[in-house]
């Protein structure tokens, strides 16, 4: 990670808390997890989570849509910064979220793919729903 990146963040945005931890992370509302051997990027888009104002999600969509945000929030933050925006990069790291919403929405009984309530809960139409 760049330093030069980490100290200009602390500079224009007083309100965020950034503290030394194992991976970059973001915890609602104002605290940015700064892993030292971490890159450029990956700060960025935990400071996009924070400069998006989010919180907390639902469903998995939201969450996925709330990534997605993050990462246009650091397509923006690179410019100012001068950091390299990696769109494979950022594809791959939104993959791991698709996967996940897939893997989560398949019904471990019968395989279909369940949907998932307003409130978070899955339902599988096979199962749950006869």
């Amino acid at each position: 990670m760049n330093n030069e990146v980490l100290s200009r963040l602390r500079v224009d945005y007083p309100e965020l808390r950034f503290i030394v931890g194992k991976r970059d992370a973001f915890r609602p509302p104002k605290t940015i997890i700064v892993d030292p051997n971490g890159s450029s990027l990956s700060l960025l888009h935990e400071v996009g989570h924070a400069l998006c104002h989010h919180r907390t999600f639902n469903t998995a969509i939201q969450r996925l849509k709330m990534e997605r945000e993050a990462w246009e929030k650091a397509r923006e933050l690179c410019r100012k910064y001068d950091v390299l925006f990696d769109d494979d990069f950022v594809e791959d790291e939104l993959d791991s979220y698709r996967n996940w919403v897939e893997k989560k929405s398949r019904c471990p009984v019968c395989g279909l793919t369940r949907f998932q309530s307003l409130d978070g809960n899955y339902y599988c139409p096979r199962c749950d729903l006869n």
